[in-house]
């Protein structure tokens, strides 16, 4: 007498294997390192540079993933209480990490058009950073907001004489 066809226990057999699978690569995911208070993608940039198909492009990708990885470190902070001072500590590391990445596709790259994009790029995020930091130094020697008090600058103000839009005391360009 035969209990269960080999069809009905195959079909069980792959069911359950199916499931072991997805339950141990659900805990596997789950799992949090311990000592890490940050983004699981903060991890380390690394580039398969040791293929001979890419070892002329090797410079470029270590320089592009020192960048990267620099930017990622630097980005993590731990928070002060003061949203503006933490927005900034987080974003200069980030327009940093992009202009050296594009001086490193100025040092390597070929396309005139990138290369023109990232001139573009080093010169606004290295501009942006400038702000950024005045902003903050601006705020130390202003008197501090409270919190009640809301902000009236939250629409844009045009300025007629050149078309620009002031936000928070930056002209941007419409």
């Amino acid at each position: 007498m035969v209990l269960f066809s080999r069809s009905f226990v195959r079909k069980r057999m792959i069911s359950l294997a199916t499931t072991a699978s997805v339950a141990a690569t659900s805990f596997a995911l789950a799992e949090v390192p311990k000592g890490t208070d940050h983004v699981r993608g903060a991890m380390p940039i690394q580039y398969v540079a040791d293929q001979p198909a890419h070892s002329r492009e090797k410079p470029f990708l270590s320089e592009n993933a020192a960048a990267m990885n620099k930017m990622m470190a630097d980005m993590t902070i731990k928070p002060s209480g003061d949203v503006d001072r933490d927005f900034v500590a987080m974003m200069v590391p980030h327009h940093q990490g992009a202009v050296d990445m594009a001086k490193a596709e100025l040092k390597y790259g070929h396309n005139e058009q990138l290369r023109r994009l990232a001139r573009e790029i080093v010169a606004k995020q290295q501009q942006e950073i400038m702000v950024m930091r005045d902003a903050v130094s601006d705020k130390r020697s202003s008197p501090a907001q409270s919190p009640e008090q809301p902000r009236a600058e939250s629409s844009p103000q045009s300025d007629s004489t050149d078309g620009s839009v002031a936000r928070d005391g930056m002209k941007m360009s419409r």
